[in-house]
């Protein structure tokens, strides 16, 4: 059982009343384990069918998210190799909520303002389809890299992953994104049960630098937000002062934002006009609470804010330094030739000016992305590969990008109706060489058909070419 800190558990018993009794009991159960099929790979009907564990292809669906689903603590999903070939992202149920009510379509410009470790972009991404502009930034570096590391493990294209404050990003874009998501840090008391590291770590003093801190990115996220966009705001908190409070108090300093009712599920509970910090805020009961006694996951908090206003189709926003000019064709022959002898897509079709160079590397950025001047950038689009003495050696992330239907030459390493028999993929995995007959070249490695890394083939020798980063 977790020992509570003393101050949280009266707070708790303030806040819940005869629940409170049912929220304790709570504290004793296993903590959820759930996975979010990733739609940009698979249908989460072909994943049921090809996952491993399941037994007659069953598992039970999380709720709010039509491709999530839960899976028991023994289940080792996390080092099977479909999590390497980026075929589902392993993620806490409940954290999993705030994406549908941003309602993310193909095309969008959207930014995901506190985005590390990526689960929720990640989520955005699937719901975009890799189509339009998802701006993803997180101001830690070290996170920042592993949230970059997870947009290339699900094979996500139309990425900027940035390493900026919001205050900085702030100034570049005004009224520009269609919708964002703040995803803010918080005191973290929705997930003890989760890390106890956090039940140690809290204070009531860190709450109320948390609210402080929140009132300031959201503000940052109001001026970059276009009129007529919207802005979800999630914690994985209990507390009032950063949930209802926070939102009472930008509704207060932006009137011209209101509440928007989305549909609860069974289990989910109402914001609570009480813990408004005495502020009078329309429609609070329509933000959403999860409690871990009411619903299988641990604790959060949504609100779901429209902005006032309208633009037209043709509505660009303001770019401080405008778009970002692409690389001339002439400068990246070598991707051409690569292209040619080994994809059977063409991977700038309508889309001829957005290569871009970074010294020896080369990215695919999305349509209309916006310059990259003056800002931490560490994924800029696709990176599809370096350039090596008049040669050009494609990416990882390239690799997980595309299906094998995409490559002139393909190699599958776990097709046996044996779905928890991964010992050849994993030989791969290691960095193995194989042994294969065929044609020279490159060869798209694949698990059950989902791509997980290149291998190049000479003299009947697969050479392999998973990234020696995240070998086994």
């Amino acid at each position: 059982m977790i020992k509570l800190p003393k101050a949280f558990e009266l707070r708790m018993q303030d806040m819940l009343g005869n629940a409170y009794p049912a929220f304790v009991r709570s504290y004793e159960k296993p903590k959820m384990q759930a996975l979010r099929v990733n739609t940009l790979k698979t249908s989460a009907q072909e994943f049921l069918q090809k996952a491993p564990y399941f037994e007659n292809a069953q598992a039970r669906r999380v709720p709010w998210e039509p491709n999530g689903f839960y899976y028991e603590e023994a289940m080792p999903f996390g080092k099977h190799p479909f999590h390497e070939a980026g075929v589902y992202y392993i993620q806490e149920p409940s954290a999993m909520t705030p994406v549908p009510c941003l309602d993310a379509k193909p095309g969008e410009k959207i930014l995901d303002l506190c985005a590390a470790p990526g689960g929720k972009t990640t989520q955005i991404a699937a719901y975009m389809q890799n189509e339009g502009l998802l701006v993803c930034n997180e101001i830690h570096p070290a996170r920042a890299k592993i949230l970059s590391e997870n947009i290339e493990r699900m094979g996500i294209q139309n990425a900027l992953v940035t390493n900026e404050a919001p205050k900085r990003l702030s100034e570049l874009f005004d009224a520009y994104f269609d919708k964002i998501l703040v995803d803010a840090p918080c005191s973290g008391e929705g997930m003890f049960r989760k890390n106890e590291e956090a039940c140690r770590e809290w204070s009531l003093e860190n709450v109320r630098l948390c609210a402080d801190r929140q009132d300031e990115i959201l503000d940052c996220a109001n001026q970059m937000l276009r009129p007529g966009g919207r802005l979800v705001y999630s914690t994985c908190t209990f507390a009032p002062e950063e949930n209802e409070g926070t939102i009472a108090r930008f509704l207060a300093r932006h009137p011209d934002y209101e509440i928007v009712r989305v549909e609860k599920k069974e289990g989910m509970s109402d914001g609570r006009a009480a813990w408004t910090g005495g502020l009078d805020v329309k429609n609070i009961a329509d933000t959403i609470r999860l409690f871990p006694h009411l619903i299988d996951g641990e604790g959060h908090y949504v609100a779901v804010l429209q902005k006032a206003g309208e633009v037209p189709d043709a509505y660009q926003g303001f770019l401080k330094n405008g778009l970002q000019k692409g690389s001339p064709a002439k400068d990246v022959k070598e991707f051409f030739t690569f292209q040619q002898e080994n994809l059977t897509i063409n991977l700038l079709e309508g889309k001829e000016d957005c290569l871009l160079c970074f010294g020896e590397q080369l990215y695919r950025m999305p349509q209309g992305m916006p310059s990259i001047k003056g800002l931490k950038v560490l994924r800029a689009g696709l990176h599809l590969g370096t350039f090596k003495k008049n040669r050009f050696e494609p990416s990882h992330a390239l690799a997980l990008a595309l299906k094998k239907e995409d490559v002139k030459r393909h190699m599958e390493l776990c097709a046996g109706e044996d779905k928890n028999d991964t010992s050849v993929i994993n030989a791969y995995l290691n960095g193995q060489t194989l042994n294969y007959e065929g044609e020279k070249g490159w060869y798209l490695i694949t698990c059950a058909g989902y791509s997980i890394g290149w291998g190049k083939l000479a003299g009947q020798i697969m050479k392999n070419h998973y990234p020696k980063g995240l070998r086994k």
